[in-house]
């Protein structure tokens, strides 16, 4: 599957997991899938999603696999942009059709149906009506396939909030070739003067019944058949349920082997068994999911797969239940927004499945589904959480959640849609000094200092009076209800960070205002050259002073693809233009300032993320895993850089102090100041894990994370250590370390297991994690806890966990050494005292020393073959590792149970004259 954003996808188990086999690729847009009939390892990808949606994304061409996925070719038509279908030969996997859609916001040359018969190694336009029209769809009969229908389809999107997509319907038409596209036909007969988009599908069980569903002037729709071949057609049905928004949705699909069963996909999926005379609804929700694709499987048509908004979902069971959706990270957040609660929630609207607050951390060792909850914030609002009562949580145009009741409310400033503008996603944000204060942008700015009950507008209208109309619409300006009347809105809102009255705001139209009295006032201060239309994508007030900014400007919407960030040190009264090191194709979404180090900025493009070191005078990729696609926000939560993107869901970079420090990667060996590290416990689930197929976001890293850069010459052992305050070494790591053996009678699969910790010797460089556990104790009994979690279970019995506080991390690489400060920090959640978590260590590390003891005593008395006492001493190892286990499963102090037990275990050991235990008064409870 390919979801519009995200990627393709691949399943080899019916839809129950899904891998993503694009991500080495540059873009993660997709429009078009298609494998060849006659070699499934044959995939073809057209990126660049093939719809004309407000908030899309373009994409760079063709692209073909031979190895199922493994590996990928571009194969041009780089300038296409969006590719809406593509179609493969049953008999010739190399003879292929494209149906280029070309660019969504002014003419290109490169549209329309594109033929290679060398498998994509090159391709000739075949079909095409000029600059303004491109191909929307390409079909071939399955039975003769140098028989191919295609739709053209004339369209543009405008720069603004997209109300209607501008259509020439007396250029688009559908078209027929009996010679493999050489020549063409227009079918006109039995169908409309005037249409728009059109999907095709030829019945495999008879090539004469063609089904056709049609868009019309005016909003009408229509779904059409053809029993000889497209020669003539009839219209079978005109109902909007099944045909409605056909410019959105126009997938028609016949069945592989009954050519009187056809599928409508539509926002929801219909079924006709009477050649598309009457429809019945078989998968769909109230509010409409939103289907555009469906595949059946010509050998079995009980199987059919639906591609959906939400992902892809299957049936094998001829549509009566389907495989779920929500095992695919493919969520598009349109902004992302964090809290300041412990672990941090993660905000954002997502399209078409509403809004999601999401834990940064689980409790159970994964982020689950049980960190999961909507928020009541319609699909592309913004999310703004109430810095002072984080149960509340606002959003949209406004709502408010409150989790403790699981209630939203209206709180709106106003209902009133013709004296004031909306958008998709207007901007609400809170002050970041006053954090009482609420701001919302429409065409105005409105206030709410008490929740929302009462509002307050601040501004003018600050969008520009007569924006007029781009010369990028050209011959679709007769299309225009308005006759070019359109008015922008605000698009984004920065309130400063150091002042309490300062507010920036900037225009889909392109201006860019600033208050600096808390509304009373207003300055414009747009930066030249950002002219109409020119949509300012995202501001931030720096975090330093009053008078410096940064924004982003996209003018995507006027094909123009260049990025553009500016920045002022002046409050605006100047400005410059910061994008060296962004490639000239990426249009960019957001920029942030660093709230730690000034000069330190990340910015998300329509690709990746960027970061510049030198305050936006050079940038550099910082893609590292993050897949391509469109990053539409991001910001800076303590030492994470979070992400939202547009068909992968949220990201998050944990601990950028390495970035902080600005080292570039080849420097001299260095080891990193490491951000403080929480003592949490990695997984409280008492019960069996969930099973590993069940999808789970990844915590943070288990423990302390230590960054460190060897130099490109450097060859020898790395050694870490971690001192607490008295100048122990509480454990110790080597790169000469050894992986221990798997055991190969390990009654679990090894699919569940830790890797061990070895730092890394290699150039370049490095992150190491420390668990915050001490040395492991030596026990007979290892094994592997219930609260499991895939390919990080670590090996039971683990070290006690180190108390809060200050140690020193020491770096050796040869002879010399680095030392940086590390702080742990108790899980702010946990109230238990100092005293009693002192306690709870101490005799934790007694019971380690008993655990070595009785270990090494078992050894001896097996060596001396004195059975009796071998096995004496190794019941003793085994019952303190289970007190261990006790003892150390909570941040309690241990109960009289627990501490009676032990000490009357350890003083036995001592009793016998062993040594190795150190047991004081103070030990006894």
């Amino acid at each position: 599957m390919a979801p519009n954003n995200g990627g393709v996808w691949k399943s080899v188990d019916y839809g129950r997991t899904w891998n993503p086999i694009f991500d080495s690729q540059p873009s993660g847009s997709i429009g078009a899938l298609a494998i060849a009939p006659s070699d499934p390892n044959i995939v073809y990808v057209g990126s660049g999603e093939g719809l004309r949606r407000p908030d899309l994304s373009t994409g760079d061409g063709m692209y073909r696999s031979n190895d199922g996925g493994k590996t990928w070719a571009h194969q041009g038509l780089r300038d296409s942009q969006q590719i809406a279908a593509v179609a493969v030969d049953p008999r010739d996997p190399n003879r292929l059709y494209v149906a280029v859609l070309g660019h969504p916001y002014g003419p290109n040359a490169e549209r329309g149906v594109y033929r290679s018969t060398d498998g994509g190694a090159s391709y000739q336009k075949v079909l095409g009506a000029g600059g303004d029209v491109g191909a929307v769809s390409v079909t071939l009969d399955p039975n003769h396939p140098g028989v191919v229908y295609a739709a053209l389809w004339a369209s543009r999107n405008g720069p603004w909030n997209l109300v209607r997509i501008y259509e020439r319907y007396d250029r688009s038409g559908l078209y027929k070739s009996v010679d493999g596209g050489t020549t063409w036909t227009r079918l006109r007969r039995g169908l409309p003067a005037a249409v728009g988009r059109i999907g095709i599908s030829v019945a495999k069980g008879d090539s004469n019944r063609v089904y056709a569903i049609v868009e019309k002037p005016d909003f009408e729709c229509g779904v059409y058949r053809s029993d000889d071949a497209g020669a003539s057609w009839l219209q079978t049905d005109h109902e909007q349920r099944v045909c409605e928004r056909t410019n959105d949705f126009a997938g028609i699909t016949a069945d592989p082997q009954d050519r009187d069963t056809v599928y409508s996909a539509n926002t929801s999926m219909y079924r006709s068994t009477d050649a598309g005379k009457t429809w019945i609804g078989i998968k769909g929700a109230p509010g409409g999911d939103d289907y555009h694709t469906v595949w059946i499987d010509p050998t079995n048509p009980n199987t059919i797969l639906l591609g959906v908004d939400q992902g892809a979902t299957l049936s094998t069971d001829h549509g009566k239940t389907w495989s779920s959706w929500y095992n695919q990270p493919t969520a598009q957040f349109y902004h992302v927004i964090t809290d300041d609660r412990f672990p941090y929630r993660v905000f954002g609207a997502q399209q078409e499945s509403g809004s999601a607050e999401v834990w940064s951390r689980g409790n159970d060792g994964a982020i689950t589904f049980r960190e999961f909850h909507p928020v009541g914030v319609d699909e592309y609002g913004y999310v703004a959480p109430d810095p002072l009562h984080p149960w509340l949580i606002y959003g949209g145009k406004v709502t408010v959640y409150d989790e403790r009741t699981g209630q939203t409310r209206d709180v709106s400033p106003t209902y009133d849609r013709h004296g004031y503008r909306f958008d998709r996603t207007n901007p609400l944000v809170w002050n970041r000094v006053d954090k009482r204060t609420l701001y919302l942008g429409l065409n105005v700015v409105f206030a709410t200092r008490d929740g929302g009950s009462h509002w307050q507008r601040i501004s003018p209208d600050l969008t520009r009076p007569n924006p007029g109309e781009p010369a990028t619409l050209a011959h679709f300006t007769p299309d225009d209800p308005l006759n070019g009347k359109h008015r922008g809105v605000i698009y984004s809102l920065a309130p400063s960070y150091v002042d309490a009255k300062l507010l920036w705001a900037g225009t889909d139209d392109g201006l860019v205002w600033v208050t600096r009295d808390g509304g009373a006032h207003w300055r414009n201060v747009t930066p030249p050259g950002v002219g109409p239309w020119s949509r300012v994508t995202q501001i931030d007030a720096s975090h330093f002073d009053r008078a410096s900014a940064y924004l982003s400007v996209s003018r995507q919407r006027l094909d123009d693809p260049q990025p553009i960030i500016y920045r002022t040190r002046d409050g605006g009264a100047s400005w410059q233009r910061i994008v060296a090191g962004i490639p000239q194709t990426e249009p960019v979404n957001t920029v942030r300032e660093d709230g730690k180090r000034r000069g330190l900025l990340f910015a998300g493009t329509e690709i990746t993320a960027y970061v510049s070191f030198d305050d936006g005078a050079h940038w550099r990729s910082l893609q590292a895993n993050l897949p391509p696609t469109s990053i539409r926000d991001l910001v800076v939560h303590g030492d994470d850089l979070v992400v939202g993107t547009h068909g992968r869901s949220f990201w998050i970079l944990d601990d950028i102090e390495p970035l902080r420090e600005a080292v570039r990667a080849g420097a001299a060996t260095r080891l990193f100041a490491p951000e403080r590290a929480y003592r949490v416990r990695f997984n409280t689930n008492p019960d069996t894990p969930l099973p590993p197929e069940e999808p789970v976001g990844q915590n943070p890293p288990d423990g302390a994370i230590i960054d460190y850069t060897l130099e490109p010459a450097f060859t020898g052992t790395v050694r870490i250590a971690i001192v607490d305050a008295a100048g122990h070494t509480v454990r110790s790591y080597a790169s000469t370390d050894v992986a221990p053996p798997i055991d190969p009678e390990i009654d679990v699969p090894a699919y569940w297991l830790r890797p061990p910790a070895i730092p890394s010797a290699a150039p370049g460089d490095h992150r190491f994690v420390w668990d915050l556990h001490e040395a492991a104790p030596h026990s007979f009994f290892g094994g592997y806890p219930i609260a499991a979690i895939i390919h990080d279970t670590p090996h039971l019995p683990q070290g006690v966990l180190a108390l809060p506080g200050r140690y020193t991390v020491r770096l050796s690489v040869g002879a010399q050494a680095w030392t940086q400060p590390l702080d742990i920090v108790l899980d702010p959640r946990v109230t238990t005292s100092a005293a009693a978590l002192r306690a709870q260590h101490n005799l934790g590390v007694r019971i380690v020393q008993g655990m070595n003891a009785s270990y090494a005593l078992a050894q001896r008395a097996g060596q001396r073959h004195a059975g009796a006492g071998a096995t004496r001493y190794r019941r003793v190892n085994e019952q303190l590792a289970v007190l261990l286990d006790l003892c150390q499963q909570s941040d309690n102090a241990p109960t009289a149970v627990i501490q009676q037990t032990a000490f009357r275990l350890l003083a036995d050991l001592v009793g016998h004259g062993r040594h190795g235990v150190e047991l004081r008064a103070t030990d006894e409870p």
